[in-house]
């Protein structure tokens, strides 16, 4: 069973997200009321995940993701924002944070987001020893229009990311969800033509993706992966069969956007944790680039 670390100054807030994640078996929950409170608690005992509010006194959710990221890099931290905040969210997740979760969308995505980073943080761990060894990989995938291969496809990828010294293994994981984001990315706006600038419901969105799954032209189509892993450098290149996405159809206040639309949470994490990102070939092939540690001061280089 995870322990789940639930860090919210507000008693109701901190008791809704707690019932929420205590329904789930897979989940034991503790608590903490600030930030300062939530450091002393993981230094008795180490939750697998924190999930933490954003705005609170003494040590806010931006000060706590830096102080988790710096004393304890391998446990991740999941946001809850406020409304307004999203901003504020996005700089979280360049500090290190490793999703978020709008408050008005708990019910909906809190289980399934924490659920989510505990199995990236669990495959990340596996053949981890082995993969420490590996200097360089290069692998290409074709996956065909069957969503349920994207998970291994992302556990398949952090095992590889172990030979890439990023700084910490939190840093490992956004990673992977990065990807991840990029896969659903290219699936959902690539291969079965989502538009980006609808204002579907998620519940919405989801109805028209499985109708699209089964229908002409979209059941046929693939998407394409090539991996390039290094000591020195990853690169995702992420094609889809579809008309080129253009990123230009995005919400123009695109984190305000994505509270009430999860599907484009993508979109505002991505840049958050990749240094160069590449929409080639008329937005038909999304490129993803992350250097090493060691090569944060070196120029940027797409094979």
């Amino acid at each position: 069973m995870a322990n789940i670390l639930v860090v919210d100054d507000s008693a109701v807030d901190r008791m809704l997200a707690g019932r929420l994640l205590q329904q789930d078996a897979r989940f034991q929950v503790s608590f903490a009321e600030n930030g300062l409170a939530a450091l002393a608690e993981v230094r008795t005992r180490l939750p697998d995940v924190i999930v933490c509010d954003l705005q609170m006194p003494e040590m806010n959710g931006l000060e706590l993701v830096a102080a988790i990221r710096e004393e304890f890099p391998s446990i991740p931290v999941v946001l809850m924002t406020n409304r307004g905040s999203e901003e504020i969210a996005a700089e979280a997740l360049r500090r290190g944070a490793a999703s978020y979760v709008p408050k008005v969308r708990l019910a909906d995505h809190l289980c399934d987001t924490v659920g989510r980073i505990l199995k990236a943080a669990a495959a990340d761990r596996m053949h981890s020893r082995l993969m420490h060894s590996l200097e360089q990989c290069d692998s290409r995938f074709r996956l065909r229009n069957d969503p349920e291969l994207i998970d291994p496809l992302v556990s398949h990828i952090q095992e590889m990311l172990c030979c890439v010294p990023l700084g910490d293994e939190s840093e490992r994981l956004r990673v992977g969800v990065a990807v991840k984001h990029a896969l659903w990315i290219a699936h959902h706006h690539g291969n079965l033509e989502i538009p980006l600038n609808g204002e579907r419901t998620d519940d919405d969105f989801q109805t028209l993706a499985n109708e699209r799954r089964h229908q002409a032209p979209y059941y046929s189509r693939s998407l394409t992966v090539s991996i390039h892993i290094s000591t020195s450098e990853t690169i995702f290149k992420i094609g889809h069969d579809g008309p080129g996405i253009d990123v230009s159809q995005l919400p123009p206040q695109l984190e305000t956007a994505a509270v009430d639309r999860s599907w484009l949470r993508g979109f505002v994490l991505i840049p958050s944790v990749m240094d160069d990102i590449r929409y080639d070939d008329h937005g038909r092939t999304l490129c993803l680039l992350h250097k090493a540690a060691a090569n944060d001061g070196a120029e940027l280089e797409w094979e």
